[in-house]
């Protein structure tokens, strides 16, 4: 269901930019920057601007523009398979699932864990959005949560907001991501990973602010129900629990336990094993991009090396093993179709000679202003494009390849364009209507959008002011 959400409204998008792109080739002046090499990489020469003659791209170019964006970005692209294979595994083996099952238990039976669960979850899902995108894998979650949060005198939106806008915070401060930050690093040609001390500060900032928003409201709600912005999902979903309890209390033991099926599950060692295993993989892999340097090949080895202890550990067939990880990969087959979709944009941009003309025409409206301005505005632009591209990914594919070189313009670090590019794709991700994780949650929770937005409407000022501020200590320290 949820590729049926998103693949539609971004394709269409996408080949609508391309299509629009095309026509543009036949519209604006042809133009091109001097390039040099420095130190491996490939920089524009500020103020090497000049007119080229034009090269309009007719409806050929653009039915072969996708097929020239797999060639382009062939690396990126098996690289997402890859990792999207291993947590296939990592699903199949239901250990990530037992972890969360395993905590929430404990949360019901103590009252000092209660109190920590909000915070605690978050970081864990915050963690997820940082270490590997955690985006559309909180959907499932939101089920486990809401009756969590009901149980606790919380509300629906408590409930949604553990997994979700946990994941968010993480995943706009993400310091490893594969998806989003690996990728746009990837492209806009620095070190994968690279900068991580600072983001690791972002991240700890962005999930303390998602953190403390959601606990004072489910906190007021605590004490005041009826400031609920969902009193009819809250309803209906605990007339539903009650309804499971009841069901429940006509199989329960002699000992009369009621409680839902999450409570009293343990983490086993099988999947404990699995957990470790990840967690040992990640260490590995932050301990070689650190010490070594490695790029796409040897993170590639390193997840799938995750996913093969995975399966023994999980004790997995020969045959499951294959199984979900084609099914793994498969379930990203639209964000490499998006990536290559993107670049063909930029082919057809690129072979039209009019990208450095656009770029040009980015830079005289943005860079006459300070390095930290630019900065800010390439959040805002980055956020307005999201809202049409709502795909992490896919947007890196399309405005990385200018906003780098733009940077360079500009006298703004690239890794401060990647971060820009992580802010506007992150946070907004939370509020959009166009995104079909967003979207996907609220219809699992039976809340509607305009309620959903008007309560995290306060939360995404904030993220967007601390984002802002966030974008000036870079300059000063030369990041």
């Amino acid at each position: 269901m949820l590729s049926r959400l998103r693949a539609p409204n971004t394709f269409v998008l996408l080949f609508s930019f391309l299509c629009l792109v095309a026509a543009l080739t036949w519209i604006l002046p042809g133009g091109a920057y001097e390039r040099q090499q420095v130190e491996g990489r490939e920089l524009v020469v500020a103020g090497s601007f000049h007119p080229v003659e034009a090269n309009p791209q007719g409806p050929g170019a653009v039915l072969m523009a996708p097929v020239k964006g797999f060639e382009g970005k062939g690396l990126i692209i098996g690289f997402v398979f890859l990792v999207g294979g291993v947590f296939g595994i990592l699903h199949e083996t239901k250990a990530i699932q037992a972890g969360i099952d395993a905590v929430v238990a404990a949360s019901r039976k103590r009252e000092w864990v209660r109190r920590a669960a909000i915070p605690v979850f978050m970081i864990l899902f915050s963690l997820g959005g940082a270490v590997f995108g955690m985006s559309e894998e909180v959907i499932p979650f939101v089920l486990v949560f809401i009756p969590l949060a009901l149980a606790l005198g919380y509300d629906t939106v408590t409930g949604i907001a553990i997994p979700f806008v946990g994941a968010g915070a993480g995943f706009a401060g993400a310091f490893f991501n594969p998806f989003t930050l690996q990728i746009a690093q990837g492209i806009a040609e620095i070190e994968l990973v690279s900068g991580w001390e600072y983001r690791a500060v972002v991240w700890v900032l962005t999930t303390a602010v998602a953190i403390v928003f959601v606990s004072l409201h489910a906190h007021r709600v605590a004490r005041d129900p009826s400031r609920s912005p969902t009193p009819a999902a809250d309803a209906a979903h605990r007339q539903r629990i009650q309804a499971e309890q009841q069901e429940n209390s006509g199989t329960a033991d002699s000992a009369g336990d009621e409680r839902p099926t999450t409570e009293g599950k343990a983490l086993s060692g099988r999947a404990g094993a699995v957990l470790l295993a990840f967690a040992l993989g990640m260490l590995v892999l932050v301990w070689g991009v650190g010490r070594y340097q490695w790029y796409i090949a040897e993170i590639c080895a390193v997840f799938l090396g995750i996913g093969l202890a995975a399966a023994l550990l999980g004790r997995l067939s020969a045959g499951q093993t294959s199984d979900a990880f084609v099914a793994g990969a498969k379930d990203l087959t639209a964000t490499a179709l998006v990536i290559a979709l993107a670049q063909g944009i930029l082919v057809i941009a690129s072979d039209g000679r009019i990208i450095d003309t656009i770029l040009h025409g980015l830079a005289g409206a943005i860079g006459q202003v300070h390095p930290i301005v630019t900065a800010q505005l390439m959040v805002l632009v980055q956020s307005a494009i999201n809202f049409v591209v709502p795909s992490g990914s896919g947007q890196a594919a399309l405005t990385m390849p200018v906003m780098a070189p733009l940077a360079d313009l500009t006298g703004v670090s690239r890794q401060t364009a990647v971060l820009a590019f992580q802010f506007g794709d992150g946070f907004s991700n939370l509020i959009i209507p166009t995104s079909a994780v967003t979207m996907g949650v609220l219809t699992l929770a039976k809340v509607e959008w305009a309620a959903w937005a008007r309560w995290l409407a306060p939360l995404f000022a904030i993220f967007l002011l601390l984002a802002l501020l966030l974008m000036i200590p870079p300059f000063f320290i030369g990041w």
